[in-house]
């Protein structure tokens, strides 16, 4: 049996007989896990197919336990190397532990608190790891380079953006394919890349975050888990959020390195591009082609994530960003369950014009008035701007008194949205109104747009009627 080899190890390091051995879910991979117990003593026991893999695994946590970090100590090892056991950190799973914050679209202070404490954890496991380690013990390779790049690059073009249909000329992709793989090269460093740090490896031991799985680690850039662990493809982190990751790491990266923040941010950008396109390659495979129907249900995520990246253009890549934006567009992509999120239609209006109608059909919602505050209309130098633009947006914060009405609006709109999201509703609307529709109630709809965009997982429609335009946020 294959069990017998682990109980063999249990039996030699304990010296207890076994009671039980349980197998334990590996979510996919091919290595086996299981939980034996036997007297007072629980372990993990590991049955692995690869030699190679499982020597990276082990030395990686023999020297990963001398600096420091946090991982699971392995106790015994077979003579052929394929089995082991190792402590037993129990079944909190990070991945868990913020299921309601990934559900809702919106993490509580403490689901919070456990995010930024793992990642504050991710320099020293890049430095500290990285310090005097043998290179060329990681598995299946030494270092993040140019074959790497490739591999991914290629796994989207062919498991993914082939099987869409979209037609793209190949050679063109593939000189911005070449560009992109200098950018990512361009700091690799001598620090450990964990290469799949998310909430599925992190074990929590009375709150404490210990790491596992990181046998396929190598020498190479920061930047990579930083864009692995805040842009998972269902996480749907707010952005606000994601901020405090980063800056949560950049903390903890200042005794091992100073860096620019917007160079940082930069690359952090391009290496969160790769890992979004190497997440689509990989959810093409196992749909596509392994016909597993949980993968296909992830590329929507995936999807709405390269929406929101392509916000701002990657000019140096030019054909790869039109490619791209043509993939977001396409209508397979916009799944069901993409659309049941919540959607806030926020309007900016004249009261002389009337009050705009709810076209959900689910009545009620938030109206401002924002007359109170005052209004550069009144000044006839203001007249020809609208809320904007720089001239308006200065009057009216230096002024200041527009910064207080937004205050109770947030407090009062991020309840409302809180709620409506957690009760599973689709439609919310909020309107501005002030005397013409032009600069108070603008100002007012579009910060608290970028509020909500921050914070929450939504759809945002955002109308200023008497401008005459609306877009998509």
């Amino acid at each position: 049996m294959a069990k017998e080899p682990l109980q063999q190890l249990f039996e030699r390091y304990t010296g207890e007989k076994t009671a039980s051995v349980e197998e334990i879910s590996a979510s996919g991979s091919h290595r086996r896990y299981f939980r034996l117990r036997g007297g007072d003593v629980s372990v993990i026991g590991v049955i692995g197919t690869d030699y190679d893999e499982n020597r990276a695994f082990i030395t990686l946590d023999r020297l990963f336990r001398v600096r420091g970090i946090n991982v699971p100590e392995v106790y015994a090892v077979s003579e052929d190397g394929l089995c082991y056991i190792q402590e037993d950190l129990g079944d909190s799973i990070l991945f868990n532990e913020i299921a309601r914050g990934r559900e809702i679209g919106e993490y509580s202070p403490e689901e919070e608190a456990l995010l930024l404490k793992t990642i504050a954890c991710l320099p020293k496991i890049q430095f500290e790891g990285g310090r005097g380690l043998d290179w060329n013990i990681c598995y299946p390779q030494a270092s993040f380079n140019a074959r790497m790049v490739d591999f991914d690059l290629n796994y989207f073009k062919y498991c993914f953006l082939k099987a869409t249909g979209l037609e793209f000329n190949e050679v063109r992709l593939q000189d911005d394919f070449e560009r992109l793989r200098e950018s990512l090269l361009e700091d690799v460093g001598d620090t450990f890349l964990y290469r799949d740090f998310q909430a599925r490896n992190v074990m929590l031991r009375d709150g404490v975050p210990y790491f596992i799985d990181f046998q396929g680690g190598r020498r190479g850039p920061i930047y990579y888990d930083v864009a692995s662990f805040i842009s998972q493809a269902r996480s749907r982190y707010p952005e606000q959020l994601k901020q405090k990751m980063v800056d949560a790491y950049l903390e903890a990266l200042r005794p091992y390195r100073s860096v620019d923040p917007d160079e940082f941010d930069r690359k952090l950008r391009l290496f969160i591009l790769f890992r979004t396109l190497q997440v689509l390659g990989a959810y093409g495979f196992r749909g596509y082609f392994e016909k597993k129907p949980h993968f296909i249900a992830s590329v929507p995520f995936a999807l709405d994530n390269l929406r929101r990246l392509l916000k701002t253009p990657f000019r140096d890549y030019p054909y790869l960003d039109g490619i791209l934006r043509e993939l977001t567009e396409m209508p397979q992509f916009y799944s069901p369950a993409e659309d049941k999120r919540l959607e806030v239609h926020i309007y900016s209006f004249a009261y002389k014009k009337g009050i705009p109608p709810d076209t959900s059909g689910n009545g009620g919602g938030y109206v401002f008035d924002c007359r109170s505050v005052n209004n550069p209309g009144k000044y006839e130098y203001y007249r020809q701007f609208n809320g904007t633009d720089p001239e308006v947006i200065k009057f009216l914060e230096d002024d200041g008194e527009i910064l207080t009405f937004l205050e109770s609006v947030y407090a009062l709109s991020d309840a409302h949205v809180k709620r409506f999201i957690e009760r599973k509703f689709t439609h919310m609307q909020i309107c501005f109104g002030c005397t013409g529709g032009q600069h108070r109630s603008v100002y007012c709809a579009e910060h608290l747009a970028a509020h909500l965009a921050a914070r929450f997982d939504v759809k945002i429609v955002l109308t200023h009627r008497e401008l005459g335009i609306e877009r998509r946020i």
